[in-house]
């Protein structure tokens, strides 16, 4: 049975259970109420095997939990934390479980502890540990991870078992009993002493041993034994010392060891004691006493030996204190610091705060100190100018503050708690003043105590005697950066950057490679002040401006200038006029205002700073008023900005009075200083605001006053005043207003001068009407129409013109005006459709009109006109039927028009009917081989024609028609070669042939007879091809070479002509001579020079065409018949044949024409080719 009663011993609530109960304790349930702190649950052991909970406020719902059998009886448990219960069992195992209601009956946590068997468990809450025992051990877990053994105690000697543990209430001692009846008592955690100075340390390792290291400079651990059980350490550059109550131990620490140096008894029980390379300094019930370590007993030092503080008739008490090399420093409950100087054994500077100080951190020099007020507020102070900066975001549970001992991080602190440190960084030069910032947080493990800081890396004392470092989470940078996310290195980039360690910062950048990143360390730089590696950045990322920006400011001294300048960069104007002023140079804020054009500013300041530039600024920030629409200040600050002696100035702040006037209704005050005003633009600008506002008659006379013509025209017809409008005309170029101005006077019936106002509108239909209705000058018109080409007028004049039965003309402007079904009706209807068939084949016209003027000439039975029509609309077999029904004195033209018909068509059908027509197969009569020529060349089926050429040329030859068969030649050489077809030798060599003849003729004219005779003979010799001059060349040939000195020549040729067949036909006046010649011969020979092949270089006669040495045909020249030379050569620029280039030149001194193409030409036009491969080239290939 349980039973519960109240004080007063009335039974409360009563319950019975099954078995025996044990070990009973009062505690609390776990529920979702947390309101209810009181003890209303019962827990007890029943039989050993079951734990029953009772809850008092629900009696009739008791818990009962039974457990596994294996892990035997139930020797004892223990309620932790919020709701949990620890049970230990006789066979080893300890369970876990939560009495959440949720929950209830689940084991958390379950281990075999103990092999055999398990004596007593014993939790403590302040060190948040469990205890158990059994098994010659104890074990030891952290009640946070159940999983992790703490620590193993064995107890070999203990071989009759163990007994009852239990934890003292601080945690600090484990008392264990026996069944040999002996106890023991375990410390569990040392009092954490600890003390560093400079980068040394000293902590507690046992409750009598110290241990002295310097873990950054390598030196090994010093261990010191101590006498006491201490109640302070601290350490010094070369000192120990330790103490409890009233007495200090000092110990010197050498290089070979340890020496205990002496004891010290102050008057006082000791709170804490400083150290450093002489002195040691003792704070006991306020006050302090600052003393040698080592005595070095002499007259003159020994009032320097030691000291006591504060002064007899200084009523404060000292509640803190430190010591540096230089400095004692003390804080007082009436908020005095003060700085007591060693080295001149005075003091050099106090400090006075509002309410008292707790705690002092003097930097590693003594020249920044970090303070703690009684309201748990931090500062940190600098006595170099006696300024106090507070530290922002400061807990007030910090129990302490480590300044960074790295050197290059001199403005790096921590405060630390229980639980976090807190990274602060003091900025001592930046655009804002020097600052305080909270860098970031970082947690640390339970009962570590910070005892040094270094480059990010914290030492900490630990609860077991221990060191333990860690690194600060604002100093992850300093690890390996290589595989490190973008993200992650753009936070560690913010964090360099409040570090201010810019060289981090530029090798996170250098990773990154961001466009962004570089812009953020820039922007830092120039927060900062470190113009020097701004500019390094800036020159990285390709900022020129910024670059010489920076470059033009780095030497500057003054430190509030350069800040303005670089809170100027920064856009932070107003910070940046703060600093200016407070500077050598406050008309810096002035000139930036001005850029900044912050007109408003820049007076403010210019009444301070530049009384002068008041005009200048007046005048500009009246220009922003105005266009902003504020024209009453606007005027204001024009007429303010007048100086009266700035010319060019002035002008414009008078024209902004003008304006500004005439807005503010002041309409004659802005007129007048307009047209006073030199400026053309300003009495435009006056004129449009005066047009918009409806005041004409004044906007026109400054339109006119400013040469503005056509605006004060426009403006003159708004308000009727023509008279004006006349005398402007002259000067107008805007057709508008001439076509306005014509309209009135048409109105006013004065034609003439509406007439020319509508020409200079370029209203040509008006002209045209005018012409025609009002002056009757219809010639006019007329040639107006064929000027303009204007539709409307066309059709004006076709009206015309009909009205008075022209219909030829009418047919003709009706064409022009695009009227063509009404012009082809007229035609038709007065039989004019021949003028019409005229005008419109000149005309753009569609394939409908052509078919109707081709039908008309079809029922007419005018065969050419509508085969040529029908041509036209492209119906070519109609065409070519009509062309052939023509009758025969329209031959000629019709057959060179059915040509045409069959080459557009390329129909083989209809080529086969003009083929057959030309033979002869229709009518009998063949027709002239040219036609067929040109059909094939029509058809482009050169080849055919070609060999048509060929028989046309030989038919030419036969008639002895040379230049046409030469002309004809021609024709086909030059169509074959552009259409790149191989040229057939036949028709080269006719034609090299008729072209030496007709050379004859041009030379034998200008007197070159042995040009003359080379050519006579080279044709003589093929006299078969001129069967009806064979006489005459001949004898020609034998007159030339005679002349030319070719006497055996002239005697072969005459020889020939003697025979019977030709003997007969020689002109009388040559026949005795000739004979005379061939009786007495004279066979002497001018021999013919030779000049290179320009193939192959081999020398032959000048005018041999074919090389004995490479067998090529060699191209000859156009002006003389002779073969080619590389370095003469120049071609017609008409027909591309070639030509010496010399001899060409000297030939068109008397003629007009090239002797091949006939084209006109002269010997400027000739060029002289240096590289003639082409030409040869083409040669080879044919």
């Amino acid at each position: 049975m349980i039973t519960i009663s109240n004080q007063e011993g009335d039974t409360i609530r009563q319950t019975s259970v099954r078995s025996e109960p044990s070990n009973m304790q009062f505690s609390m349930i776990k529920t979702d109420d947390r309101t209810s702190t009181a003890e209303s649950t019962i827990s007890v052991v029943v039989g050993k095997k079951i734990l029953f909970l009772f809850n008092l406020n629900e009696p009739d719902s008791p818990i009962t939990l039974e457990f596994q059998q294996r892990y035997g009886s139930i020797v004892c448990y223990n309620w932790y934390g919020d709701g949990y219960i620890m049970i230990g069992f006789s066979r080893g195992m300890i369970a876990v479980i939560s009495t959440y209601i949720r929950e209830m009956g689940q084991e958390i946590f379950e281990a075999r502890n103990h092999k055999d068997s398990l004596t007593s468990i014993a939790v403590s809450q302040t060190l948040n540990k469990a205890a158990t025992c059994g098994d010659n051990c104890i074990k030891i877990h952290d009640l946070a991870e159940l999983k992790d053994m703490y620590a193993i105690i064995n107890l070999d000697d203990e071989n009759k078992g163990l007994g009852t543990l239990s934890w003292t209430d601080d945690g600090q001692l484990l008392a264990l009993s026996t069944q040999r009846g002996s106890l023991h008592v375990f410390l569990t955690k040392l009092p954490i002493l600890g003390d560093a100075c400079s980068t040394k340390i000293a902590y507690l390792t046992s409750l009598l041993e110290v241990t002295v290291t310097n873990p950054i400079e390598g030196e090994l651990p010093i261990t010191v034994s101590v006498d006491v059980e201490p109640n302070f350490v601290a350490v010094g550059l070369y000192h120990l010392a330790v103490g409890m109550n009233n007495r200090a131990w000092f110990y010197v620490l050498g290089e070979n060891g340890v020496k205990k140096l002496k004891d010290v008894e102050y008057l006082g029980t000791v709170a804490s004691v400083c150290l450093h390379s002489d002195y040691a300094a003792a704070l006991f019930e306020g006050k302090v006493q600052l003393h040698l370590i080592e005595s070095e007993i002499s007259d003159a030092q020994e009032e320097r030996e030691t000291r006591l503080f504060p002064a007899v008739d200084d009523k404060c008490r000292i509640l803190c204190h430190a010591l540096t090399g230089d400095f004692l420093i003390y804080g007082t409950d009436t908020g005095v610091i003060k700085y007591f100087y060693i080295e001149d054994w005075q003091f050099v500077n106090d400090y006075r705060h509002p309410v008292s100080v707790k705690k002092i951190f003097p930097d590693p020099n003594g020249t920044r100190l970090i303070f703690i007020d009684e309201k748990s507020d931090g500062f940190v102070y600098c006595p170099v100018n006696d300024a106090t900066y507070e530290i922002p975001d400061f807990s007030p549970t910090i129990k302490g503050v480590l300044w960074e001992n790295w050197p290059m991080d001199k403005g790096v602190f921590i405060a630390y708690d229980d639980d976090k440190v807190y990274t602060y960084v003091f900025h001592k030069d930046t655009i804002q003043g020097s600052k305080v910032i909270l860098a970031g947080g970082t947690k640390v493990p339970f009962s570590h105590k910070p005892l040094l800081l270094y480059n990010g890396e914290l030492t900490c004392q630990t609860q077991s005697g221990k060191v333990n470092n860690i690194f600060l989470g604002t100093h992850s940078f300093l690890g390996s950066l290589k595989d490190v996310a973008p993200n992650e290195l753009k936070q560690m980039l913010t964090q360099t950057l409040m570090l201010k360690r810019f060289s981090d910062a530029w090798a996170m950048c250098r990773i990154l490679n961001d466009q962004a990143a570089w812009n953020e360390l820039a922007r830092a730089c120039l927060h900062h002040m470190e113009v020097e590696f701004a500019i390094r950045v800036y020159r990285t990322i390709g900022n020129v401006g910024m670059v010489m920006s920076l470059e033009q400011i780095k030497g500057i001294e003054d430190y509030n200038l350069l800040a303005g300048h670089l809170a100027m960069f920064s856009n932070d104007f107003n910070l940046a006029q703060d600093l200016y002023l407070s500077s050598s140079c406050p008309i810096a804020a002035l000139e930036m205002r001005r850029d900044l054009q912050h007109w408003d500013s820049a007076l403010q300041l210019a009444k301070r700073l530049a009384p002068d530039q008041i005009p200048f600024i007046s005048k500009e920030y009246a220009i922003q008023l105005e266009f902003t629409g504020d024209y009453v200040n606007a005027l204001a600050h024009y007429e303010k900005g007048i100086t009266g002696d700035n010319k060019e100035h002035d002008e414009v702040c008078l024209a902004g009075v003008a304006q500004m006037s005439i807005r503010m209704g002041d309409i004659r005050r802005g007129v007048n200083q307009a047209l006073k005003h030199p400026s053309r633009v300003l009495k435009r600008d006056c004129g449009a605001i005066l047009e918009n506002m409806k005041q004409f008659s004044e906007a026109a006379q400054l339109y006119e006053k400013g040469l503005y013509y056509d605006k004060a025209a426009s403006v003159y017809i708004r308000c009727k005043n023509w008279a004006k409008v006349g005398e402007l005309l002259p000067h107008v170029s805007s057709p508008k207003i001439h076509s306005q101005y014509a309209k009135a006077k048409e109105a006013d019936g004065r034609y003439k001068e509406a007439v020319v106002a509508y020409e200079n509108a370029k209203q040509w239909n008006s002209v045209i009407r005018i012409y025609l209705d009002h002056l009757n000058n219809p010639e006019k018109a007329v040639s107006i129409v064929r000027e303009t080409q204007s539709l409307d007028g066309a059709k004006m004049v076709a009206r015309f013109f009909l009205q008075l039965g022209d219909y030829g003309s009418a047919i003709q402007f009706l064409v022009m005006s695009k009227c063509n079904n009404e012009a082809f009706t007229l035609a038709q209807q007065h039989n004019k459709m021949e003028i019409y068939a005229d005008i419109i084949g000149s005309e753009d016209t569609t394939n409908e009109d052509y078919q109707s003027i081709a039908l008309y000439f079809e029922g007419e039975k005018r065969h050419f006109q509508a085969g040529k029509f029908f041509l036209l609309c492209g119906q070519y077999s109609r065409a070519l039927k009509h062309f052939l029904k023509c009758p025969s004195s329209e031959d000629n033209a019709a057959i060179e028009m059915a040509i045409e018909t069959v080459g557009q068509a390329k129909d083989e059908l209809l080529t086969s009917q003009l083929i057959d027509h030309l033979m002869g197969e229709s009518d009998g009569m063949p027709k002239d081989a040219k036609y067929l020529f040109r059909l094939y060349m029509a058809l482009k089926q050169y080849r055919e024609a070609g060999r048509t050429a060929i028989i046309i040329a030989r038919e030419e030859q036969s008639a002895g028609n040379y230049r046409n068969a030469h002309d004809v030649l021609f024709s086909m050489y030059a169509e074959l070669k552009s259409q790149k077809i191989k040229i057939p030798s036949e028709m080269a060599t006719n034609l090299m042939i008729l072209h030496s003849y007709v050379l004859v003729k041009i030379h034998v004219k200008n007197g070159d007879h042995m040009k003359g005779a080379r050519m006579l003979i080279r044709v003589a010799n093929n006299i078969s091809k001129f069967p009806s001059h064979i006489v005459p060349i001949l004898t020609s040939t034998v007159i030339e070479c005679h002349r030319a000195g070719l006497k055996n020549s002239a005697f072969s040729f005459a020889a020939m002509l003697m025979r019977p067949e030709y003997r007969n036909k020689i002109d009388a006046k040559y026949k005795k001579k000739i004979e005379a010649m061939v009786r007495r011969p004279d066979t002497s020979e001018t021999e013919e020079a030779t000049t290179p092949c320009p193939f192959c270089e081999f020398l032959l006669p000048e005018c041999e065409l074919l090389c004995p040495g490479c067998k090529n045909n060699i191209p000859y020249c156009i002006a003389t018949g002779r073969h080619m030379l590389k370095d003469d050569w120049t071609v017609c620029p008409h027909c591309d044949f070639p030509a010496l280039y010399s001899e060409f030149k000297i030939m068109l001194n008397n003629e007009s024409t090239c002797p091949m193409c006939s084209e006109r030409l002269n010997s400027a036009q000739l060029k002289k080719m240096p590289d003639c491969s082409q030409y040869l080239r083409t040669e080879v290939e044919q």
